[in-house]
């Protein structure tokens, strides 16, 4: 029974040691960091923004958001930094650009050419006389 308390006080002391602990100037200043953290996506990682991923460079990007919040720098200044360093990708909330039209108009497109798929197809059915439909 002593062991098993031991290695219990063991396995909880070490989760400890894997959360990042940041010493932040406000509160603000750490609710800042976390919602910055939630908005880049990690370039490693598939569909993981980097406050949920455990990659080392997500690691990095993390520590250097904190440098950067600690420099004065706000979300945004942080923001266009990651992108002009890792491209829309790392945004979560890409800017509508000419690069990434299609990303932002395709699905708008496809609804377009379905309702007027459906509306031509409509309207064939209505034209067809009912005596040839009969046959």
């Amino acid at each position: 029974m002593k062991t098993f308390l031991i290695t219990l006080c063991l396995l909880v002391s070490f989760t400890n040691l894997a959360n990042e602990t940041y010493q932040f100037d406000s509160p603000e200043q750490e609710r800042l960091y976390r919602e910055i953290a939630n908005e880049l996506r990690c370039p490693k990682c598939q569909n993981q923004s980097i406050a949920d991923s455990d990659a080392p460079l997500s690691e990095d990007l993390r520590y250097l958001v904190y440098q950067k919040l600690k420099a004065g720098e706000n979300k945004q200044q942080i923001l266009q930094y990651m992108q002009d360093r890792y491209g829309d990708f790392v945004l979560y909330d890409p800017p509508i650009s000419p690069k990434n039209y299609v990303l932002w108009f395709m699905p708008l497109l496809v609804f377009i050419i379905i309702i007027i798929a459906l509306i031509a197809r409509v309207g064939r059915r209505e034209l067809q006389p009912e005596d040839e439909a009969e046959e």
